[in-house]
């Protein structure tokens, strides 16, 4: 075939456009019978030029005066070729200031269409995510946290670090090790770089595993499920299984603080309903670093599950973790958006995202030990890293924010919907507030828009207001209540008028401190409740300093009357020589000194006014603004007319600044978003200093331990800075090009590929031969076996050379060979099936082949369905009955 020529290809450009069928490769400028005309005179002068040169006036374009529309229905109404009649002319008339053919542009329509654009994933469990996203009627699937939302803005997590503390993560998992980031693990428990978790037959030390699957699981793999944050990095911290101390804590909080964005951490104090415990010493010294440093100096984000302790009647106020300022703490909610049974309710609770519910709710699916998935992640243990996944998609759209931007973000977009609570109320700045779920459920979409126009808040002030230190009887029945006249400590620079964090230290000697429920209510009205009596806390202890914490004043004002209450509700008979006391208290606010969203006073913006008139463009200008200006317009059409940068702003040595959407090489981005020089020799850095160099210019090299560029290495030293440890060639501290021999290149990094029959051992960074039952296997042991070697049996996890009792041989077969099934409820079977089954375990009858729940009443369907209509599981006294009656399934 012969090729078309330049005015061919035009003129099917315009037919295909005609027909509706051009596709962005289409590249021809397409110009159309209509134009815009700027004429000076009046509408009455445009109309006689209109009908002088034979074009009709269609009249003025929207709001814009003296630009009128005019069509020439002479004029091809599509073409490759711009317009040259008589009626051009027009141009040359003296009213005439300007004229513009106009042109086809191409533009797609961003809503969604159910039929052409529904994200589809071909991993195998991602039609059952529904906590992702809803794709039957089958369930009452009523609002989702907006994930999707947020990936078809283009989020998905990339360039953000997470990190799981908990027992270690299966980092060799087919859903992880895409996205495993040794930089972002380590060993706590074994002193080593390796985070893999210790295996036995319980698969006890599974919980990080699950967690992190839920955050940076890989799309697309065809192996199991959807992270949530599916391009993000995901380490793990293995700190969970030994022994945990201060230091432990304090390790695992901090390590590499400057490459981890996140910490999730789904553990805490024993959730018993009896327990006060929180942060020690160095946990404490740790939070606080990593806040005022992490994240070159943005602070360190630390997400962390409420805890567990609904069904012994625990407050999670009582956890010194989820209670601080410095975390982000997370509770769940069913699907149907009822309150689980394990919920835990306090006035520290920010937010919250989706976890199981009853037993017949479905739960959270994710990555398990043993290169598996399950479908049974529970708890706020699956809210905690649920909701750091959708913190690491606001972060890729504004990596600026900080720990308190990210806090602010949170509660501005999460909403009630259709969370079902007694208590739900609005806080006199207008946000909906819950002890059971903070602000509401997590929206991701919501949370990137905010993110992506986000204005950092103004700088944390402290406002610590003096104690009371009146010492009050605490007297069973009554109430101690004690009313506190705050200022904000406005006679102190560091003044607090609007709050976001608000805490109560306060001591307390009491005979059964779990008789004790403490409120606290606000000069604008707003009641949080501190403390809830706690049916299993005998202590005697009291609180001594305990720092309880609420947000439910987030942006009130925080002068006025502070009125404490303290309740004394016996729940046991207690000898009355002893009441207790509140000794002493005093307040703690958090917040800033100027309204947190807004920019500048009106003072500033008319200062700026004044001085802008003095400058060249004394007229008001109405056309359209540079790319990189934002929403507050500019006074010109270019980059340099911005009033103020979308993204930053580089200052020139005359003082002229110019807006830029990143700062140019030898620049570095400072908090107030501009760009700023870096030292002579740095390519990229931090900061202004030679020792701020993150690269280096040509011809000079990074030196490892300082940060400065010097020009040359020296010989068998470490001037220059190392590749990773297993690279050959690399061009950067990350980025590896060739590998040592045993490695094998895997995106950037290498990576250690052993033989079938072996796999990788981190501690000893050698290949170890797997146990002779496994063919592949994921760690030491029998346990550890992924496929069996030829002769044995996969049963359950465990390879075997005969079935067990109650197993049979399946008729499936895999390349590791047979796999075996459990009989379903059987004890002994026959072969595959339900109907084949010759006894059965204790609690089931064997009818027809089949084993079926014993039951104590004659119907026992329509027993079961009366339980779960009115939550007679709930109530303690049943709760033998029901297990014993009703299947799991009802």
């Amino acid at each position: 075939e012969r090729p078309t020529s330049g005015a061919e290809r035009s003129l099917l450009c315009v037919l295909a456009l005609s027909l509706g069928l051009a596709s962005p490769p289409c590249k021809a400028r397409i110009y159309t019978n209509h134009w815009a005309v700027r004429i000076g005179g009046g509408p009455d002068v445009a109309e006689r030029i209109a009908e002088k040169y034979g074009y009709r006036n269609m009249g003025q374009i929207g709001d814009l005066k003296d630009h009128y529309h005019f069509f020439h229905s002479r004029t091809i109404k599509r073409s490759t070729l711009s317009s040259r009649g008589r009626h051009s002319f027009i141009s040359m008339e003296p009213k005439v200031e300007w004229i513009q053919q106009q042109v086809v542009k191409r533009r797609i329509k961003r809503d969604y269409n159910p039929a052409q654009g529904n994200i589809f994933y071909n991993d195998a469990k991602w039609s059952s995510m529904w906590y992702i996203h809803c794709n039957d009627d089958v369930h009452n699937c009523q609002s989702d946290m907006n994930i999707v939302g947020a990936w078809k803005r283009g989020f998905t997590g990339k360039n953000v670090v997470v990190t799981i503390l908990d027992d270690g993560i299966e980092r060799n998992h087919p859903d992880l090790l895409q996205n495993y980031d040794p930089q972002a693990s380590y060993d706590v428990n074994g002193n080593d770089m390796d985070p893999m978790p210790r295996y036995d037959a319980s698969n006890e030390n599974k919980h990080g595993t699950r967690c992190a699957g839920e955050v940076a699981a890989s799309a697309n793999n065809s192996h199991c499920i959807v992270g949530i944050a599916y391009n993000a990095r995901i380490g793990g911290v293995r700190m969970l299984d030994g022994d945990v101390t201060d230091m432990v804590e304090a390790k695992s909080l901090s390590l590499h603080p400057q490459h981890i964005d996140i910490y999730s951490a789904s553990w805490g104090p024993d959730d018993d309903g009896k327990t006060v415990d929180g942060p020690a010493s160095l946990a404490r010294q740790a939070f606080e670093n990593g806040i005022r440093l992490g994240r070159k100096g943005r602070g360190s984000i630390f997400v962390w599950a409420s805890g567990n302790g609904g069904r012994s009647r625990d407050h999670c106020s009582c956890d010194g973790y989820t209670n601080s300022i410095y975390t982000i703490s997370i509770s769940s909610t069913a699907e149907s958006g009822r309150k689980p049974w394990y919920l835990e309710e306090c006035s520290s609770t920010l937010t919250t995202t989706y976890s199981s519910g009853e037993n017949y709710d479905r739960k959270i699916i994710t990555t398990d030990l043993r290169h598996r998935c399950t479908d049974s992640h529970t708890g706020t243990s699956a809210s905690a890293p649920m909701a750091a996944a959708i913190i690491a998609l606001a972060l890729e759209a504004n990596s600026l924010l900080t720990w308190r931007d990210v806090q602010h973000i949170i509660v501005k977009t999460s909403k009630a919907g259709h969370l079902s609570a007694p208590d739900w109320k609005t806080n006199a700045a207008g946000y909906n507030v819950s002890h059971l779920y903070g602000f509401g459920l997590m929206d991701a979409e919501a949370m990137v828009k905010e993110a992506e126009r986000w204005k950092q808040v103004p700088a944390q002030h402290v406002c610590v207001e003096s104690a009371d230190r009146q010492i009050r009887t605490i007297r069973p029945e009554h109430v101690v209540r004690s009313v506190y006249k705050a200022t904000g400590c406005t006679d102190n620079p560091n003044h607090v008028i609007y709050l976001e964090h608000v805490v109560v230290r306060i001591t307390i000697t009491h005979p059964r401190r779990g008789d004790l429920s403490i409120n606290l209510t606000s000069p604008s009205g707003t009641k949080s409740q501190l403390l809830a009596n706690r049916l299993f806390d005998h202590s005697m202890e009291g609180f001594k300093n305990w720092e309880f914490m609420t947000t439910h004043c987030w942006g009130e004002k925080a002068a006025g009357d502070w009125v404490l209450e303290i309740y004394d509700s016996p729940s046991q008979l207690r000898s009355q020589k002893v009441p207790g006391k509140l000794k002493e208290w005093s307040l703690v606010l958090y917040g800033t000194s100027v309204h947190p969203y807004i920019l500048r006073s009106e003072k500033t913006r008319s200062a700026e006014i004044m001085t802008h008139t003095n400058e060249e463009f004394t007229e008001e200008y109405n056309g359209p603004c540079d790319p990189e200006c934002n929403e507050r317009g500019c006074e010109g059409p270019g980059p340099h007319h911005c009033i103020n940068c979308l993204h930053y702003f580089l200052k020139f040595k005359n003082n002229t600044r110019t807006c830029v959407s990143e700062c140019p090489s030898g620049f570095f981005r400072d908090d107030k978003k501009r760009c700023k020089k870096c030292s002579s020799v740095c390519e990229t850095c931090v900061g202004s200093r030679s020792d701020q160099c993150t690269s280096c210019r040509a011809g000079y090299h990074l030196s490892e331990g300082t940060n400065m560029c010097v020009s040359s290495c020296a010989e068998n030293s470490n001037t220059c800075r190392r590749c990773p440890e297993n690279c050959k060639r690399c061009t950067t501290a990350s980025i590896c090009t060739e590998c040592k021999p045993g490695l094998s290149l895997q995106g950037n990094r290498c990576q250690l590929t052993c033989d079938l029959g072996s796999y990788y051992n981190g501690h000893r960074k050698t290949c170890e031969a797997c146990h002779p039952a496994c063919a592949t296997c994921a760690g030491t042991g029998v346990e550890a076996c992924t496929k069996c070697a030829v002769g044995y049996l996969l049963e359950d996890w465990r390879c075997v050379s005969t079935c067990s009792s109650g197993y049979y041989l399946s008729e499936q077969t895999s390349d590791s060979g047979q796999v075996q099934r459990s009989c379903r409820n059987c004890y002994e079977c026959l072969g595959p099936g339900e109907r084949n089954c010759s006894s059965c375990v204790s609690g089931y009858n064997l009818e027809a082949g089949a084993c079926v729940v014993s039951t104590i009443c004659k119907d026992g369907e329509s027993f079961c369905v009366l339980v779960k209509k009115n939550n007679l599981c709930q109530r303690k006294v049943l709760q033998q009955l029901c297990c014993r009656t009703c299947s799991q399934k009802g």
